[in-house]
């Protein structure tokens, strides 16, 4: 079965970058027209707070997780990977689970930059974090 070119876009994305593919994202739905993108990024030993909290996310994968997926809505907009110019993260209560899954969703993209929200769920579907970032509108 033949992707579609959106999801192929996602795939060369992550196939061009080695930190990503370590993340071991996996696309959940998109929709290029709005600049929306969902995925999902499995717990591993490297991304665990370690010690007594075990299972829970540390902060920096997390943040990771916003940067990337937000970068890959706005790519669905303008054919291409675009620099990252800032982000903020607010981190709501532990990240626990198998897994999380990032919402991103581009609020506007103008001639040069694009802004985006992204919501951070668990394997319950409570939120846990949110972030906003801008990007460049630009491919670069």
């Amino acid at each position: 079965m033949q992707q579609e070119p959106d999801a192929d876009l996602i795939d060369q994305l992550i196939a061009g970058s080695p930190f990503i593919r370590f993340m071991g994202l996996e696309l959940v739905s998109l929709d290029a027209t709005i600049g929306e993108v969902a995925m999902k990024m499995p717990i591993r030993p490297e991304f665990e707070r370690g010690g007594p909290m075990n299972g829970q996310f540390h902060g920096g994968p997390i943040a990771a997780l916003i940067d990337t997926v937000g970068d890959f809505a706005v790519a669905l907009l303008v054919r291409g990977a675009v620099p990252t110019i800032n982000f903020r993260v607010d981190y709501l209560r532990p990240s626990t689970g198998p897994y999380l899954v990032a919402r991103a969703r581009v609020r506007r993209s103008g001639r040069t930059v694009a802004v985006v929200d992204v919501d951070i769920l668990d394997d319950q579907d409570r939120l846990t974090a949110v972030g906003r970032a801008c990007y460049s509108a630009q491919t670069g």
